[in-house]
């Protein structure tokens, strides 16, 4: 997979958009059961289809963007709101990114370790080994680190914001058991993780609000910021349920971006928690 993924890395940003947007559509009229989620996910949040036809596509172009993402040249970026950064770095604070599955998410990462300097990324390692191979020598680029769903990748991020580094995250994936609490999302329950809080509690690291804003005929993206106001609060419960308030208010900001056919209700998987 990996000379396929560095052959369409040359292709054009608008070519690789409009093969993913295509795929989105095909995903989305074959898979009965990813049609049913993404219509369901969206008439929770009060969309109807009309309003979030356009997230079929894009969320076929968040796959076809990856092998240019991860193997190719540098993307053109805009940014809305990099000042809150350059408080925060003046501060000498670190920055906790929570960010949802809308638009680019990937991108939002690889910037600010183009702009600003050492960042490391939350994931969840692949189980099949290939993948797991395309994955970690994809994202090896500089200034940008990961840190897994363990432990290890807890301190790692712990150590990272304690240095005065920036440390980012999908909030609104769910965490395996032992990891989140039940909280509203969209006026319905997700398991939602805790980990935000127990970091900025623990680092007295700033919290930002963040997304990439895909844009249109394959111009680029731009990474849109938002303040996050006053603190989480240390109650889990509390602050999962602010935490999916703030996921909630970057989503209506561009429903047509989000990633509707993501399980977002499900139950979580029973791993061993660090």
């Amino acid at each position: 997979m990996k000379p396929l993924f560095r052959l369409l890395a040359h292709l054009p940003l608008p070519a690789l958009h409009a093969l993913g947007a295509a795929m989105g559509w095909l995903a989305f009229l074959l898979s009965p059961t990813y049609r049913r989620r993404f219509l369901e996910n969206a008439r929770q949040a009060g969309y109807g289809f009309g309003r979030v036809r356009g997230a079929v596509a894009e969320a076929g172009k968040l796959v076809g963007e990856v092998p240019r993402l991860w193997f190719g040249a540098p993307v053109r970026l805009l940014w809305d709101g990099a000042e809150l950064i350059e408080a925060a770095r003046g501060a000498g604070r670190g920055i906790i990114f929570l960010t949802p599955h809308l638009g680019c998410f990937e991108v939002t990462a690889q910037g600010y370790a183009q702009r600003f300097g050492p960042i490391t990324v939350l994931y969840r390692p692949a189980r099949k080994a290939w993948l797991r191979d395309l994955v970690d020598t994809a994202r090896g680029r500089p200034n940008l680190a990961t840190a897994p769903t363990t432990l290890a990748g807890v301190r790692q991020m712990l150590r990272a914001l304690k240095a005065g580094e920036a440390v980012g995250l999908l909030p609104d994936q769910v965490p395996p058991e032992g990891l989140g609490v039940w909280a509203p999302f969209f006026g319905r329950d997700a398991y939602t993780m805790t980990l935000p809080a127990r970091l900025a509690q623990q680092s007295g690291a700033q919290l930002l609000l963040a997304w990439g804003e895909r844009l249109s005929w394959g111009r680029g993206y731009r990474i849109r910021l938002r303040e996050w106001s006053g603190e989480l609060p240390a109650e889990p419960q509390a602050a999962a349920r602010a935490s999916n308030a703030g996921m909630e208010s970057l989503v209506r900001e561009c429903p047509q971006q989000y990633l509707w056919g993501y399980a977002r209700y499900k139950q979580p998987r029973k791993e061993l928690a660090p």
